[in-house]
């Protein structure tokens, strides 16, 4: 699937990130720290008293100070307390992702009675955790033995970065066990032109103390740090967890006011040939515009073209291997992507803006931060925090946003990363910030329709149809459209198995999966036995067919991290069941509506078809309002949260009797 955050345009990225370095390496020590007596006697963990496993210390040298790779060691001491530790800690996974490289992976395991166990070269497995395209996140992955409550386990590695260096680096501090000792050793660079000094920015943490050691490196350390907990809809990782960025930078003190004013206006006067319009996309505008009367019709229809008509090359969809994408060359105009009809997503994005402006709109190149990294703050002066390039186009008095290079999203619409932020309209000599808008819940609907029928023995029976728009069905496109149609019927198979696990589907097809405009659909024919439950001349069945077999969203009682969800949705069901020959509806009381004023609705209708031979269930439900209201909250409003989603399951749940030769509880319905 391609990635949803669309990339700065190269030439872009150019300027924001001029800092330059070279490679480092180092070889790091390669023998195994001595092991106090002490450490192996530990009976309870020092940080958090009910932690299973502790790490005694995690040292990590990040050494820039070579000619050709940065290379970040990593030498790490574990204490397992628990059979839950053992389970959780003694399997490893080190992930790395395109041309990192794992190297000189050593383990061991040291028992209670002082034994050792050496981790075997052989045991030492290289494995795709997931795959994107042509793209791959990989792990070197391993299993120490003889790992047993009240075992020390140590492991180090070196992370090698091909050319790259410690410019803009994130040195976390959290690790998802607590950590008695973390002590990070940095080399920085001494041979990048026009930097003063290396920098240092903490989040969630304060700045610890740089204490100068032997061979060039600066230590910073830091004691008894909390474990990072992950938790089901929480922001972005380095929203949550303690890290620092290591950067370069000529001026310590820059006034962040002042620094963007400079890089907003750099990149406008730069990006001014980008969207260069001559003769032949002046025609095409024209062309493309036709008899469209308002600026947003003729945006619009600019948008659809450059959208649907210009193949996306950095889509992975696009069928391209490493080596095709290898051979593309840049398109150097509008003009020349316009003319191969295909180009970059920057490409794309800079032919719009051409367009935009040769039908008389103003167009400039809008950045801005990505959300589902991290929550962009204008006051921080670094251009690293600058992930995305969209286009804004003056209408009237205002700014709309637009990135058709997001394939799957109407004008209108941006990747849900890049709404909700303050996006610097650049310009050669004023630019401003403005923030995008938040998509509402009508944009990003999953509506689902079953035309189904119920036999005497409870069995469930019939037709469905599911459609998903906006942003959801962007998703759902973006993780089928390089699947195969039959990884495609997996996933649904799969999805489906996990709620109602007697489903039996047939028939599936699975339509629009690469299509920018129509939804993205499902239909199949669908069997469940078992479905309702037969008791005597009774049978119990609960409507909410779509949601028969869904937990309740949050399950824990408590939380630590604010709740946050990616953009509003909505939801849209209609289930109509034909009964049994000889039965009829004996208690059908619907589940009474609620809603959380301008964040939430629930609302189910229950009727009869005339004649009383079918039951017609509505079920609608929204999340999230306009404005950022109801994607964001704090931690402290986790019990009103879950408590609100905990009634949205119970009422989902909602069951009704079917009695056999009774007189139908309900009156005719047209719904």
């Amino acid at each position: 699937m391609s990635q949803p955050a669309r990339p700065l345009p190269r030439v872009l990225l150019c300027l924001l990130f001029a800092l330059a370095a070279g490679s480092r390496a180092l070889a790091g020590d390669q023998d195994w720290k001595p092991v106090d007596p002490a450490q192996l006697a530990m009976k309870s963990p020092a940080v958090e008293p009910s932690a299973d496993a502790e790490a005694i210390f995690w040292e990590v040298r990040a050494d820039d100070g070579g000619e050709q790779d940065f290379v970040l060691s990593n030498y790490i001491r574990i204490k397992i307390f628990t059979e839950r530790g053992r389970e959780s800690q003694g399997k490893v996974e080190l992930p790395y992702f395109g041309d990192v490289r794992i190297k000189d992976v050593a383990a061991r395991t040291i028992k209670p009675d002082g034994s050792v166990v050496e981790l075997k070269k052989e045991d030492i497995f290289d494995k795709t955790i997931v795959r994107q395209g042509d793209r791959k996140l990989r792990a070197k992955t391993f299993a120490l033995q003889g790992v047993e409550p009240g075992a020390i386990i140590e492991y180090r590695w070196r992370e090698v970065h091909p050319n790259s260096s410690a410019n803009n680096v994130r040195l976390r501090f959290q690790r998802d066990i607590p950590v008695a000792n973390v002590t990070y050793y940095v080399k920085p660079s001494t041979d990048l032109v026009g930097v003063s000094a290396i920098r240092f920015l903490p989040f969630r943490m304060a700045t610890p103390k740089f204490n100068k050691e032997k061979n060039g490196f600066y230590s910073a350390a830091m004691t008894n740090v909390p474990a990072y907990r992950e938790e089901p809809y929480m922001p972005p990782e380095d929203e949550v967890r303690r890290w620092m960025l290591v950067y370069y930078s000529v001026d310590e003190k820059e006034d962040p006011a002042s620094y963007w004013n400079k890089i907003g206006k750099g990149v406008g006067e730069l990006m001014k040939s980008d969207m260069k319009v001559n003769d032949a996309v002046r025609q095409k505008a024209a062309e493309i515009v036709g008899d469209a009367q308002t600026p947003e019709q003729k945006l619009e229809r600019l948008y659809d073209f450059c959208r649907t008509k210009i193949k996306n090359l950095s889509d992975d969809a696009a069928g391209l291997t490493d080596v095709d994408r290898a051979k593309l060359k840049d398109a150097k105009s509008p003009a020349d992507t316009l003319k191969q009809m295909q180009g970059s997503s920057s490409a794309i994005n800079m032919l719009f803006a051409a367009l935009a402006q040769a039908s008389g709109s103003e167009a400039r190149v809008a950045l801005l931060g990505d959300r589902s990294d991290h929550f962009f703050d204008r006051g921080i002066a670094n251009s690293y925090f600058i992930d995305l390039a969209v286009i804004a186009v003056k209408v009237g008095d205002a700014w709309r946003f637009y990135d058709p290079s997001e394939t799957y999203l109407p004008a209108g619409m941006l990747a849900w990363q890049a709404e909700m932020q303050d996006a610097l309209v650049t310009d050669p000599k004023q630019p401003v910030w403005v923030r995008t808008p938040l998509s509402p819940p009508d944009n990003s609907v999953e509506r689902r329709t079953a035309k189904l029928k119920l036999l005497e023995d409870g069995t469930l029976e019939g037709d469905v149809h599911v459609e998903y728009t906006g942003h959801a069905g962007a998703y759902m496109k973006e993780y089928n459209d390089d699947d195969s149609p039959q990884q495609r019927e997996e996933t649904l198979r799969d999805s489906l198995k996990r709620r109602l696990s007697t489903a039996e589907l047939s028939d599936i097809r699975i339509e629009n999966a690469n299509d920018p405009v129509k939804p993205f659909a499902y239909d199949y024919k669908v069997r469940v036995p078992g479905y309702a439950q037969r008791t005597g001349k009774r049978l119990f069945l609960q409507p909410a067919f779509f949601e028969r077999g869904v937990a309740p969203l949050f399950s824990t009682s408590d939380r630590q991290n604010m709740i946050y969800f990616h953009y509003p949705w909505a939801e849209d069901d209609t289930v109509e069941i034909a009964l049994p020959e000889g039965f009829a509806l004996d208690n059908a009381d619907a589940p009474m509506p609620f809603a959380a004023e301008g964040v939430s609705r629930y609302e189910v209708k229950i009727g009869v078809t005339p004649g009383g031979r079918s039951l017609v269930y509505h079920r609608t439900f929204f999340f999230g309002g306009g404005g950022g209201r109801g994607i964001l909250f704090p931690a402290a409003a986790y019990p009103q949260l879950k408590g609100l989603f905990d009634e949205l399951n119970k009422r989902d749940n909602h069951t009704i009797t079917l009695k056999q030769g009774a007189a139908s509880a309900l009156g005719s319905t047209s719904n």
